[in-house]
C-alpha cells in the first residue's frame, strides 16, 4: 500500500493536479508492482510562504512549479527499480504536463509491512504474514 504525499504550489487546475496523481499511480502499477486499486494520494496545493526550497541542488534548478512526491510504501524493491520508477514518473509529468524534470523531486520512505492499518484498527499485513508463516511451518512438517 503505497501512499503517495504530493505537494505542489498554488494554483494548478484540478485537472492538472488529477493528472498528477494519475502519473503516480500508473508508475506504481507498471514499474514497482503495485496491485490494482491500491491508490492512496493526498494532493496539496501551498502558498509560496508555505514552501520553503533551494534554488538549486546537485545540479537541478528549481522554479515555483516544483512538485515534492512522497511516497511511502514497503520495503524491498532494487535500486535499478527504484531508479527506473524515478524516471518513468518524471518523463511522464514532462510529456504530459509540460514540467521541467529538475522540478520534480521524489522521495521514497520504506516500511514493514506491519506498519500499516488499512482501517479497522487491524494490521492486515503482519496478520496475513503470519498466516501465511504458520501455513508453511504446517505444510513443511
Amino acid at each position: 500500500m503505497p501512499l503517495a504525499r504530493i505537494d505542489l504550489l498554488r494554483g494548478k487546475s484540478a485537472e492538472y493536479r488529477k493528472a498528477l496523481g494519475e502519473i503516480v499511480y500508473q508508475a506504481m502499477l507498471d514499474i514497482i508492482n503495485v496491485p490494482k486499486d491500491d491508490k492512496f494520494q493526498v494532493i496539496t496545493e501551498h502558498a509560496p510562504a508555505e514552501m520553503n526550497f533551494a534554488e538549486g541542488y546537485l545540479g537541478n534548478r528549481y522554479s515555483q512549479d516544483i512538485i515534492f512526491i512522497q511516497i511511502t510504501l514497503n520495503a524491498g524493491r532494487s535500486v535499478e527499480l527504484k531508479k527506473a520508477f524515478y524516471k518513468r514518473i518524471v518523463d511522464d509529468i514532462v510529456a504530459q504536463l509540460n514540467a521541467r524534470p529538475d522540478d520534480v523531486v521524489i522521495n521514497l520512505v520504506e516500511v514493514a509491512k506491519e506498519n500499516w492499518s488499512f482501517g479497522g484498527g487491524i494490521a492486515q499485513y503482519a496478520d496475513l504474514m503470519r498466516r501465511l508463516i504458520a501455513a508453511a511451518f504446517t505444510s513443511a512438517q
